[in-house]
C-alpha cells in the first residue's frame, strides 16, 4: 500500500496544477489578452506566408520554363534568388522587371526579377489567395455571427496550417495554385473571425483602437520581415524550411487557442447561442458602411499597384540596383508603425474625430502616390513610400474601430460580418493589382497610373464627412447587453447569465447559498 501513496499525491498534485492552470486560462483579463495574442500571432502568419513566397516562386517558375538558368529544381532545394521588399500590410511580386541574365547563385538578400513570359503566371499565382478570399468572405462572415469567433479562427488556422505544409511539398504550378489558393480560403477565417474577435473582446475605447492597432502592427511586420526570412533560409537552407517553420508557428498557434477557447466544448457552443447579427447584404447597404469599406479600397489600391510595376520604373528612370529596388518599401515599416500609434493616441483623446484621421490619411496617399513619378533618385522615392504607408496606417487604424462602433450604434453587436466586409474592401486591391497593374503601365504609362491612383484618394477624403455625425450615435442595447443588465426572467436568462458571469458569478451564488443555510 505504501507506493500508491506517492503515486495518489502525485496524481493530486498533478490534478491541483491542471486546476490553477485551467482557473488562470479562465480569468477573463488574462484570456482576452491571450486570445489578442493568439489573434496577432494569426495575422502575422498569414501576411509572412503571403510575402515568404516572394524569393521562391519567380526563380521556380524560370526553372519550370526550362530556360538556361540552371537545372531543374530537386525535391529539397530550389536554385537560389531574393526578394524584392515589402510594404506594411500586403505586397504582391514585382512581376515586370526584365530578365536576368544567367550566370553563379545570387545573394539571398539580391532580388531576381522575372521574364516577361512568367509575368501571367507569376500575376495570377499572386492574385489568386485574394480572390479566392473575395469569393469566401461573403460566406465566412455570416458563418462567424452564427457560430461566434473562436471555431472559425481555429478552422482557418488549420488551413493556414494545411497551406503551408502544401507549399513545402509543391513541385509544380498547379500545387503552388492550389496552396496560394487554399490560403486565401484560411485566410476569409482566421483574418475576418480574429479581427473580429478583438472587436467583441474589447467593446470599449480607447483599448479596441489601442487592440487593433497592434493587430495592424502585427500584418506590417509580418509583411517586412517575411521576404528577408524567406530568401534567407531558402538560401541555407532550402525551400521547405521557411514553410515548415511557418507550419509550425500556426499549429502551435492553434492548439494555444483550442487551451484557452475550448472553441469545441459544450460551453463555447452555449456561447456561441449569441444575437442574430444583421445580415451581411444589409450591412453593405449601410451608407456609413459603404462609405468606411471605399476608403478602405481606395487607400490600398496604391500599394498594391505600385508594388508590381515600381521595380521596372525605377530600373528604367533612375538606373537602379538590385539591392535599391529590393530596400525601396524597408524603411515605410517605421513610418506604418508610427501612424498607428498616432492614430491611437488622437483617437483616445478625440474619439469623435476618427473621420478626420481617415480623411487625412486618404490626402497624404494622395500626395504621395502623386510625388511617385517626379522622383528621380533613390531617398525621394523612400520618402514619398514611406508617406504612402504612415496615411495607410492613418486610414486602417481610423476606419477599423469605426465599423464595430457603427455596427454597435446601428445594428446588432456580433462582428463577423462587418469585418467580412472590411476583408472583401482589402481583396478587391490586392486581387486586381498584381493582374491589372502591369497592363495599365503597358498603355497608359507608370506616371498616369501613379496620378490617377493619387487623383482617385484625394477625391475620396471628402467623402468621409459623411461620418463626422458618427460620434453622436450611441450604442443600441442588443441581446447580449440585456442579459448582462437586467435581472433574469426566466431559466434561459439565468443560465445566460451565469455562464457570462463565470466563475466569479458562480462563486457569488455559492455565498448566498451558505448565507440561506445558515439562517435556516
Amino acid at each position: 500500500m505504501e507506493p500508491a501513496e506517492p503515486e495518489s499525491r502525485a496524481r493530486a498534485a498533478a490534478a491541483k496544477l491542471s486546476g490553477a492552470v485551467d482557473a488562470a486560462l479562465r480569468e477573463p483579463r488574462r484570456q482576452r489578452r491571450l486570445l489578442l495574442a493568439i489573434v496577432c500571432v494569426a495575422l502575422l502568419l498569414d501576411n509572412m506566408l503571403y510575402m515568404v513566397i516572394v524569393p521562391i516562386v519567380p526563380d521556380y517558375i524560370a526553372h519550370m520554363r526550362g530556360g538556361g538558368e540552371g537545372a531543374a529544381p530537386t525535391p529539397g532545394r530550389w536554385a537560389p534568388t531574393a526578394p524584392p521588399a515589402a510594404a506594411a500590410n500586403s505586397s504582391a511580386v514585382n512581376a515586370s522587371a526584365p530578365p536576368t541574365a544567367a550566370g553563379p547563385p545570387r545573394p539571398a538578400l539580391r532580388p531576381r526579377y522575372p521574364a516577361e513570359s512568367e509575368d501571367v503566371k507569376i500575376g495570377v499565382l499572386f492574385a489568386s489567395k485574394a480572390l479566392l478570399q473575395l469569393l469566401v468572405n461573403p460566406l465566412s462572415g455570416p458563418f462567424i455571427d452564427r457560430v461566434s469567433y473562436e471555431l472559425p479562427l481555429l478552422i482557418g488556422l488549420g488551413v493556414m496550417f494545411a497551406s503551408t505544409a502544401l507549399f513545402a511539398l509543391a513541385e509544380d504550378y498547379a500545387a503552388l495554385f492550389a496552396a496560394r489558393s487554399l490560403q486565401g480560403l484560411g485566410s476569409a477565417f482566421a483574418d475576418t473571425s480574429g479581427i473580429a474577435m478583438i472587436a467583441d473582446k474589447y467593446p470599449e475605447e480607447p483599448e479596441r483602437s489601442r487592440a487593433l492597432g497592434l493587430a495592424l502592427a502585427c500584418i506590417s511586420f509580418g509583411s517586412l520581415v517575411a521576404p528577408p526570412f524567406g530568401g534567407i533560409l531558402y538560401e541555407f537552407a532550402g525551400k521547405r524550411v521557411p514553410f515548415l517553420v511557418l507550419a509550425a508557428v500556426s499549429l502551435l498557434d492553434a492548439l494555444l487557442l483550442l487551451a484557452v477557447a475550448r472553441p469545441c466544448s459544450a460551453a463555447a457552443r452555449a456561447r456561441a447561442n449569441r444575437p442574430v447579427g444583421t445580415p451581411i447584404h444589409r450591412l453593405m447597404l449601410d451608407p456609413y458602411i459603404a462609405v468606411v469599406a471605399g476608403a478602405l479600397t481606395t487607400c490600398n489600391i496604391p500599394l498594391a499597384f505600385l508594388e508590381p510595376t515600381i521595380a521596372t520604373w525605377m530600373k528604367r528612370t533612375m538606373a537602379a540596383s538590385e539591392w535599391e529596388m529590393g530596400l525601396a518599401w524597408l524603411p515605410a515599416f517605421v513610418p506604418h508603425v508610427l501612424g498607428v500609434y498616432l492614430t491611437v493616441r488622437l483617437a483616445a483623446r478625440h474619439p469623435h474625430l476618427q473621420w478626420l484621421y481617415g480623411a487625412l490619411g486618404l490626402a497624404v496617399i494622395g500626395a504621395s502616390s502623386c510625388l511617385v513619378p517626379a522622383c528621380r533618385s533613390f531617398a525621394p522615392l523612400v520618402a514619398a513610400l514611406c508617406g504612402l504607408c504612415f496615411g495607410i496606417a492613418l486610414v486602417d487604424t481610423a476606419l477599423l474601430p469605426t465599423l464595430a462602433f457603427l455596427v454597435d450604434a446601428r445594428h446588432s453587436s456580433v462582428y463577423g460580418s462587418v469585418y467580412a466586409i472590411a476583408d472583401i474592401s482589402y481583396s478587391v486591391a490586392y486581387a486586381l493589382g498584381p493582374v491589372v497593374a502591369g497592363h495599365i503601365v503597358h498603355s497608359l504609362g507608370f506616371e498616369q497610373l501613379s496620378l490617377g491612383m493619387g487623383a482617385a484618394n484625394l477625391l475620396y477624403a471628402p467623402a468621409l464627412l459623411l461620418l463626422r455625425n458618427v460620434g453622436l450615435l450611441t450604442r443600441s442595447r442588443s441581446e447580449r447587453d440585456v442579459l448582462l443588465d437586467e435581472p433574469p426572467q426566466g431559466l434561459y436568462d439565468a443560465v445566460r447569465l451565469r455562464e457570462r458571469a463565470g466563475p466569479a458569478g458562480a462563486r457569488d451564488d455559492d455565498d448566498d447559498r451558505d448565507d440561506d443555510c445558515a439562517r435556516s
